[in-house]
């Protein structure tokens, strides 16, 4: 197992399900993606660029999904937290029931649409 699963394996619930249920939405939805170990969480990349990443916050209670250069993203906006972060967009659960699989697929479908057309570096 490489250190991003054992990262995930090793949370704590309800972080480990919400986690897993993600990695099983991004890998099945965008297959081209690479599961890296990076900044000391799970990092996805896709054709060796930056795509999101999975980070626990135990303290503040969620699991937060940060999309890289998310300035050249277009769906679900409003869904998504900045907390005064320049460049980067998230989206934030902090249960599984909060986890809404079609929101979540249409923002990394863009998000991989990004990635294809060059605009992260």
């Amino acid at each position: 197992m490489n250190p991003a699963e054992d990262y995930i394996i090793n949370q704590e619930e309800p972080f480990k399900s919400i986690l897993l249920q993600l990695q099983v939405l991004v890998e099945s939805e965008v297959p081209d993606v690479e599961l890296k170990y990076k900044y000391r969480i799970p990092f996805y990349y896709l054709k060796g660029k930056p795509f999101c990443y999975l980070n626990v916050s135990p303290k503040k209670g969620y699991v937060d999904v940060g999309f890289w250069s998310s300035a050249h993203l277009s769906v679900h906006l409003d869904k998504m937290v900045t907390e005064g972060r320049k460049v980067m967009r998230s989206l934030r659960y902090h249960t599984l029931e909060d986890l809404d699989a079609e929101v979540f697929v249409a923002v990394i479908k863009d998000a991989e649409t990004v990635n294809h057309k060059g605009f992260w570096k």
